[in-house]
């Protein structure tokens, strides 16, 4: 086999026949092959509908601040595989990668057992973070909590930073329901944290049962008049934090129960943390650029209160979304957005323009092309137009928009992704 990175994940996308298939058995058997049970080392996992990938990376940002050398693992990535696996702040690089996956694919085959890429790929971080033994592994789950792969590491403390209604089929169609799958990253005797305010009651019932100790946003830690707060703290003020200053508590809370709380230099130099693709602003040719992940109703509306109003004019909107994704998140927009640049996702789970297009005003007179030199000149207000790919609409949308508009570019991590390459020649 090649040692190219490329060539690697194109292997491994080709082991399963599906993309998700959760369960434990598989991949606790081959990490056990690869003596990577019990993680020896300080760990915390968040799960959460929104706001698991802010959380991580304020919680990594504030641990490395005090001292701490960290192992930071979350996905999607948006450009590189690399982004994934992080040590004390750098991307694996290839080599060290490559050499990973040899190792699980070796122990996979010697007991003779599938695994799905993010089984894999959580197997091959794992093996590079024991190398590097950091003194803290922040692990982000990747759907739900209680079968996701990381699961079977056992965290010193446990995070459900939020529950909305996201992947449904997978975890079921209540707050109750997915908030029970989430909380299975708990563990009796090891805090619980939950990071928003509205907290479904079964997640106290089943910390209750297992004797888990629960720590609830906006009674043990918060974001108050005064400034962030937790257990044993006086309030904290800091400037507005741009990934959310219910996120940036909620991480000052879980080093506070490792020992090492946030002092105010660490905090302040938190809340100027910015991600690619969490509420990201871009200004090209006096048009301001604001690029969101967010898929979710919560998430989606999070992003429309954040998002900087438009200098002087008007509000375009880029959008594509997977097909399993709710069209109804789009509903707040409507009143906002006077012209949609609507472009179809490619793979398995893709979505269409056309898709979107159903829920919204003026789609009647939209249209589909097939290269971005075709956009009509323009774009009336309120109008509705479908594209095949996010390039088109965004190179549509760059086409229609004034100085002083602003420009919404939303939907998924794909949509992000080739957002940014079509703007910034990133890829």
């Amino acid at each position: 086999m090649s040692t190219s990175l490329a060539d690697w994940l194109g292997y491994i996308e080709s082991l399963h026949p599906r993309d998700m298939e959760l369960g434990l058995e598989r991949v606790a058997a081959v990490a056990r092959q690869l003596g990577l049970l019990p993680w020896q080392g300080r760990v915390v996992t968040v799960a959460g509908t929104n706001g698991k990938g802010s959380t991580v990376s304020l919680l990594d940002h504030l641990a490395r601040a005090s001292g701490w050398r960290t192992g930071l693992y979350t996905s999607p990535h948006i450009h590189r595989f690399n982004e994934r696996i992080r040590i004390d702040g750098a991307e694996a690089a290839d080599d060290a990668l490559c050499r990973a996956f040899e190792d699980v694919e070796a122990a996979r085959r010697s007991i003779d057992l599938p695994l799905t890429y993010f089984e894999f790929t959580t197997l091959a971080g794992l093996l590079l973070f024991r190398e590097a033994a950091p003194d803290l592994l922040i692990l982000e789950v990747g759907l739900g909590g209680r079968l996701d792969a990381v699961n079977i590491v056992d965290p010193d403390v446990a995070v459900i930073t939020s529950v909305g209604l996201d992947h449904t089929d997978w975890l079921g169609d209540t707050r109750e329901a997915i908030a029970s799958e989430k909380a299975g990253i708990r563990r009796p005797g090891r805090p619980l944290l939950y990071g928003e305010e509205d907290m479904p009651p079964v997640v106290a019932q089943l910390a209750a049962a297992d004797g888990v100790p629960l720590l609830r946003a906006g009674i043990d830690f918060g974001a108050g008049a005064d400034g962030l707060y937790w257990q044993g703290s006086t309030a904290v003020a800091v400037e507005r934090v741009w990934l959310g200053e219910d996120n940036l508590a909620t991480a000052a809370q879980v080093l506070a129960l490792l020992g090492r709380a946030p002092d105010a230099g660490a905090l302040a130099s938190a809340a100027r943390l910015t991600l690619p693709g969490r509420c990201q602003q871009l200004a090209l040719g006096g048009v301001d650029w604001c690029l969101d992940v967010g898929h979710n109703r919560e998430a989606l509306a999070r992003f429309l209160r954040r998002a900087p109003a438009a200098p002087s004019g008007r509000t375009l909107a880029v959008c594509a979304m997977l097909g399993d994704k709710p069209v109804a998140a789009l509903a707040p927009f409507v009143p906002v957005v006077e012209a949609w640049f609507l472009a179809d996702l490619d793979g398995e789970r893709g979505g269409t323009g056309a898709r979107l297009a159903e829920v919204l005003p003026g789609a009647s007179d939209g249209f589909s092309e097939s290269s971005p030199g075709n956009s009509p000149a323009g774009t009336p207000p309120g109008s509705v137009a479908c594209y095949t790919s996010v390039a088109q609409a965004v190179a549509a949308a760059r086409a229609q928009a004034r100085p002083g508009d602003r420009v919404l570019v939303f939907g998924s991590f794909y949509t992000v992704a080739d957002a940014q390459a079509a703007l910034l020649g990133e890829g």
